[in-house]
């Protein structure tokens, strides 16, 4: 986890008010200040909590989408992105710790789609989650609206904001030799040299 921590740590040195003990305690609080989603929720299923986090981690580091009916990535950039990157896989690491309250994170995500919706007088695709019905820049202002919150919560977002970055520009989840080796998107486009390469 160190690594993570050290990772977020230099992204979100830009941030002003955010102390490093403050981004410390990000991924700890999302496990006490949200509730788990009910059971019964529309928003329960793991491939709404996929499709909501995979359209969340494309707003924060977009990318191409991976055929032409991806409704998840929303194809504002070319290139690979956030989600080819394996944010996935980070948001479900162990290590990192927030498997456990993504079901109450993809709530209000959803949540605050469909809130964004109406006060903007947009019609949602009932097909997907309300997240993923959003437009690129409506996405961009609902995870904007999160953001901007206050106190532990800000945090969490903080949190769930880092994780697509780390996973596009560190391959967080992976050894980064071996991530470099099997050309791990993000590292790849970044031009990241290989383990062995030498200067000349």
């Amino acid at each position: 986890v160190q690594p993570l921590l050290r990772a977020m740590t230099q992204i979100w040195s830009q941030i002003p008010g955010l102390s490093r003990r403050r981004l410390l305690q990000a991924v700890a609080a999302a496990a006490v200040v949200l509730p788990l989603v009910e059971p019964g929720s529309a928003w329960a299923g793991t491939s709404v909590q996929r499709d909501t986090l995979d359209a969340w981690a494309d707003t924060v580091v977009p990318g191409e989408k991976r055929s032409p009916g991806d409704r998840a990535i929303a194809g504002a950039a070319t290139g690979p992105g956030a989600v080819q990157a394996g944010s996935w896989e980070l948001f479900n690491d162990p290590d990192v710790g927030l498997a456990a309250v993504l079901p109450g994170l993809v709530v209000a995500m959803n949540t605050a789609a469909t809130t964004y919706a109406a006060t903007h007088r947009q019609v949602l695709d009932v097909r997907v989650p309300p997240f993923v019905a959003l437009d690129f820049d409506s996405r961009t202002a609902v995870v904007e609206t999160l953001v901007r919150g206050s106190g532990v919560v800000q945090l969490v977002w903080y949190a769930m904001v880092a994780m697509p970055m780390l996973a596009f520009h560190t391959a967080a989840h992976l050894d980064t030799a071996t991530a470099v080796r099997t050309g791990h998107p993000g590292l790849t486009w970044l031009g990241f040299p290989q383990p062995d390469a030498r200067s000349e």
